[in-house]
This record gives C-alpha cells, structure tokens and sequence, in this order.
C-alpha cells in the first residue's frame, strides 16, 4: 500500500514539474495572490466517476489550504451538468491545478466508464474482467484503480508481483516444461511467494503446461470461442483459465459464457476514451 502511494505521489510531483516549471507566469501577473474564490467540477458527458479521491490529493499537496466538498463519489454513475465537489481557497492555487485535476479525473473517469460497460456484459457469467499492463507510463496506479472503480478486476501490478510466462519467455526458455520448471525452482531459491501463470497458444501447450502442472493459472491465447469452450474443458477445473487476444466488446460475452474464469482487455487502459467534464469558476 505504501508503494502504491509513493508512486502516486511522484507521479503528482512529475506531473507539477512538468506543468508549471519555474511559474505559472499567467496566473502570476494577472491574479493576486490573496484572491479567494471557488471552482466547480461540472459533469459534460455521461459514464462512471473516478478520481475524486486522488483530485483531493493533488488539491493538498499544492495548497493544503483548499477545501474540497465533495457531492458525487467515487463509482457513481453521472449525468451531463452535475456537480461532482466545489474546491475553494487561492484563486492563484485553483488555477495552477486545475489542469491536472482535469487530466487525471477525465482519463480515471473514461477508464472506469468502459470498464463497467465490459462488466455489465459479462452478469450472469462467472467470468471477471481484468485489465492489462498496456496503460500509460506513470499512470498506472491510477488508471488500474480507475479499473476497479468500474467494477473489473486487477491483474498483476507490474512485472514483480506475478511470474507471467509469456510466448516469449516461453520460446527463450525452450519450451514450456523449462519456463514453468525455472519459475518453480526460482521461487523456491528466492523464497518468494508468488502466483505462476503461464500462457498457451495452442492444445499441444496446454496439454503440456497440465502435464508439468504447478501453475495457478493459464492463458489462453487468441484461441477461437469455439476452442476456449473445448479448453476449459479438457482443464475440467484443475487450474485458473484466462482468456487474451484480440477479444472486443461484440465477444467478450461468448468467451465468458465459454465457461473460463478470467478476461483480459487492454483496450480497458490503451485507447480508453477521456470522459468530458470541467473545472470552472463559480
């Protein structure tokens, strides 16, 4: 937890760094610096709120003296004119964030709007929606919240709290006995505890990765419904099966129904659509 936050506050950091360099000269001359006032988060578009939390933030790590009164919380499904907080105190200091407060909602907000579309999908399945590791650089603690704020699922983190042998770990290791032998006798080296998932792309893998077991999931990968369907059965619930690959909002269904216990779409956090909304005075 601690890690996440540290993450979240360089990003912040960086994210001033970049915006407003050695002054926000434009706020500067034409502002006071004893201006009080309010600005108005407005709703211009409909979906799922997210980013409140991490708008209060960014408004207090600049200026611990704004005030944030929230009205619409974090899930909250939202209309065009509502009015998610009123943040008062520095006009000089409203100015300066407001622009990242914007970035950061409107993209959290369109991730978490999608997200519960592909959610919506899959009720009556016992299939769950995970997120990939395509996301923006920097951005992903938040944008993977953002995932669970619409309802889906984490998968792993980064590249250090799951070992996910992929078709390139697979073909460098020489197959997928060596890659899940190693990652077996890796953690037993290391002491680590961490889940094994190991992708497949066809039946001779998967036989093989059963055969080899001490996996606590499988990928299947761009395997067809049809095949996903004859996949999970021939698992017959011994191990986790995820699907990935190319799978859209018009197939999603198809893969749950398939019977597997895991989906993963990138396009959730890699061509995610910003929701609109504004930060205007009141």
């Amino acid at each position: 937890m601690m890690e996440v936050e540290n993450l979240i506050k360089n990003l912040i950091e960086l994210a001033f760094a970049e915006d407003i360099g050695d002054g926000d000269h434009t706020t500067l001359c034409s502002i006071p610096a004893t201006e009080e006032g309010s600005s108005r988060l407005l709703i211009k578009e409909e979906g799922i709120l997210a980013g409140v939390e991490i708008a209060k933030v960014v408004f207090h790590k600049f200026d611990p003296n704004l005030k944030v009164e929230v009205f619409i919380e974090d899930g909250t499904h939202v209309e065009p004119g509502e009015v998610a907080f009123v943040v008062s105190g520095k006009v000089q200091s409203l100015l300066q964030t407001e622009r990242l407060v914007l970035n950061i909602m409107q993209r959290m907000s369109g991730i978490a709007t999608i997200t519960n579309k592909y959610v919506k999908l899959l009720e009556g399945t016992n299939a769950k929606v995970l997120d990939t590791r395509k996301t923006t650089p920097g951005m992903r603690m938040l944008e993977k919240q953002a995932v669970k704020t619409g309802g889906g699922e984490n998968h792993r983190i980064g590249l250090f709290d799951m070992i996910l042998l992929k078709d390139n770990h697979v073909d460098f290791a020489g197959g997928i006995e060596n890659a899940i032998t190693r990652a077996k006798q890796y953690l037993k080296e290391k002491n680590k505890d961490l889940k094994i998932e190991i992708e497949v792309r066809n039946f001779e893998e998967l036989n093989e990765a059963l055969r080899v077991g001490g996996v606590d999931r499988i990928m299947l990968d761009n395997f067809t419904v049809e095949d996903t369907r004859r996949a999970v059965e021939i698992v017959n619930g011994r191990v986790e099966l995820e699907s990935s690959g190319g799978i859209t909002f018009d197939t999603i269904r198809e893969y749950a129904l398939a019977g597997v216990d895991y989906i993963s779409v990138g396009a959730l956090t890699h061509s995610v659509k910003s929701l609109d909304m504004s930060l205007k005075a009141v």
